[in-house]
């Protein structure tokens, strides 16, 4: 009998010690002036990002059979391969394949929506990711500026398109 205890503890440990950490997560929601689908057709396309986030220099939209791929060209040279995994009329989810950030397993959704308040809309990013080369922080710190300098370009864009509404921020 205390055998078979014995197992079952080292069992227990065994799975305790195996269990995979939890992903990583970053989220951001802004608010940006005018409808929603307006800000999609300017900010919506896969290689849209070239013309609204700060980082990105250029993108190259590429297909390998039925599946799309992105490379981005960051401005400090850098390159990033992201493959399309969904998107319908007001979002798109996407996964890191190759990249100079310290990161694996990288899935995230960008999309919009109405806001509370008329003629605004709500914009929003997230990503899943676990840490590669960097502490989970580090890691989370850096995809946290990405993300922050985005959606700065995104409410500037927003703003061109909307020359009278009022930056509230």
């Amino acid at each position: 009998m205390r055998r078979l205890q014995l197992a079952f503890l080292a069992l227990g440990l065994l799975l305790v010690g195996t269990t995979p950490a939890s992903a990583i997560e970053v989220k951001r929601r802004t608010e940006v002036p005018g409808d929603p689908r307006t800000l999609w057709a300017a900010a919506g396309e896969f290689c849209a990002i070239k013309d609204w986030h700060p980082l990105v220099a250029g993108c190259e939209e590429t297909k390998e059979g039925a599946d799309t791929f992105r490379i981005l060209t960051l401005k400090d040279g850098g390159k990033i391969k992201e493959k399309l995994t969904d998107q319908d009329d007001t979002s798109y989810s996407y996964e890191i394949v190759e990249s100079p950030l310290p990161v694996k397993n990288y899935k995230a959704k960008f999309w919009v929506e109405p806001d509370d308040e008329p003629d605004r809309t709500a914009v929003y990013w997230e990503a899943e990711f676990d840490a590669n080369g960097a502490s989970d922080d580090e890691a989370r710190k850096k995809v946290f500026d990405v993300m922050v300098a985005g959606m700065k370009g995104v409410k500037q864009l927003a703003l061109q398109k909307n020359p009278g509404a009022a930056d509230h921020d």
